[in-house]
């Protein structure tokens, strides 16, 4: 309540009520301090609804005081009519989220066999033919055999004696032959000092055995410098040679412009044929053996050489070079041996101690005097200085000197050709040292 001083305002009084008179008299009538008190009303604060959702009620806490240090714990008790209200106003419940697999823990045996799905995921390497291959169901295969096949036909196929020995030793001879290369192309010449002794017929059998069993691409080059005739044991489907292969070599860039300038045979073998003019044969130096191994490496898994009969010749040196083995053709002759066994020498002089260590000797017996000599000698002399001999019979499909029908083939001579393309497997490593 307002207070005031009683004689300013009776004197404020006395001067109100007095006649106006001058200006100074005025002056000297007001008071020369006057105060007035007001009480206005209280403020009163109030906290916003969305602040008070989430504060703390005031809980009367009572301090315990102590000499020491110690910990003292405090519950706060909410109010409980809001936490009600605010589990009435949440209806949604919080989703459950598994927990990740343990990609340590694969699936147990009696998981697999049962079919439940696994703990964990499951790696590429899982799906083996171990696993996926049913047993019961391989014995269904009919064997190959007159004998094998007819038991199983005969027992309502529940008996399975298996392949005979026969096709076993066909199927072993397939799987060496299909050896497996890794780290580039496998280079390998087929050369000899003399010629006449069929080393372009054992290039073609060679090429076509390879082919026939492998999967990949293999190709017989014609390195002759005397116009080789390779080209002429198989189909001709084209007219270019190694000259318009080297011509051509920066601007091919896939199979396709390749498999213009190779004949293909029906065993899947590609021939690059020679040049038919011998002067431009003698052109062919190793530069241009060199491009066409490249391009050649590019696209094909084994590389087949026919060399010509000199080897001092500067081909020969590059394709020595890239040889990762050899096959050296000798005949059933004197002279033919002893040229032979001096190829070996030759090679040996010249560092190439490695592929003589490797070589493989193919034996032709059809040459003139084969039946005048003692084979087994000749067999006896190389088998102390190579890897392993090979005879090839005489056959009347190869003795025409035209194409080879690899089908019309005797079996044995087809067999003499598998195994030398076997030996020379064997010889080749699986992966390439770097």
């Amino acid at each position: 309540m307002a207070t005031r001083n009683t004689d300013d305002t009776d004197r404020a009084s006395a001067v109100l009520h007095e006649p106006l008179g001058s200006s100074a008299d005025l002056a000297v009538s007001v008071p020369e301090s006057l105060t007035i008190n007001i009480d206005l009303p209280a403020i009163v604060a109030t906290t916003p609804d969305d602040e008070a959702h989430v504060a703390i009620d005031d809980v009367a806490i009572t301090p315990i005081f102590s000499t020491g240090l110690t910990t003292t714990s405090i519950d706060v008790v909410a109010d409980p009519v809001l936490v009600a209200s605010q589990d009435e106003a949440v209806d949604e419940v919080a989703p459950e989220v598994p927990p990740l697999p343990d990609h340590d823990a694969g699936p147990t045996r009696r998981e697999r066999q049962r079919g439940d799905t696994p703990r964990a995921a499951e790696s590429a390497s899982m799906l083996t033919a171990e696993r996926l291959l049913d047993p019961s169901r391989n014995r269904k295969i009919a064997p190959e055999g007159f004998w094998q096949k007819g038991v199983f036909t005969a027992t309502f196929h529940q008996v399975n004696l298996g392949d005979s020995a026969k096709v076993r030793e066909r199927k072993a001879v397939d799987a060496r032959i299909s050896k497996r290369l890794e780290g580039g192309t496998r280079f390998v010449p087929i050369l000899t000092r003399k010629g006449g002794v069929g080393k372009t017929t054992i290039s073609t059998l060679l090429g076509m055995a390879l082919a026939d069993v492998r999967d990949d691409r293999v190709i017989a080059i014609d390195a002759n410098p005397d116009r080789g005739t390779l080209s002429e044991r198989v189909n001709k489907q084209t007219r270019s040679t190694v000259r318009d292969l080297v011509t051509h070599a920066p601007s091919i860039r896939d199979f396709t412009e390749l498999s213009a300038h190779v004949s293909r045979d029906v065993t899947r073998l590609d021939v690059l044929a020679s040049d038919t003019d011998p002067l431009l044969s003698e052109a062919f130096d190793e530069n241009d053996y060199n491009v066409v191994a490249d391009v050649a490496a590019r696209y094909y898994s084994l590389v087949l050489t026919d060399c010509g009969t000199g080897i001092v010749h500067s081909v020969m040196r590059a394709t020595l070079q890239r040889a990762d083995s050899v096959v050296i053709v000798s005949g059933g002759s004197v002279d033919e041996a002893r040229l032979a066994s001096e190829t070996l020498t030759w090679l040996e002089a010249n560092n190439y101690g490695h592929l003589v260590k490797n070589a493989i000797v193919a034996l032709n017996t059809a040459t003139q005097g084969t039946n005048l000599v003692k084979l087994n000698e000749i067999e006896a002399h190389f088998r102390s200085r190579v890897r392993a001999i090979v005879r090839i019979p005489y056959d009347a499909e190869l003795a025409a000197g035209s194409v080879v029908r690899y089908a019309a083939l005797k079996p044995f001579t087809r067999a003499s050709a598998r195994e030398l393309a076997a030996l020379v497997m064997d010889g080749l490593p699986t992966r390439r040292d770097a």
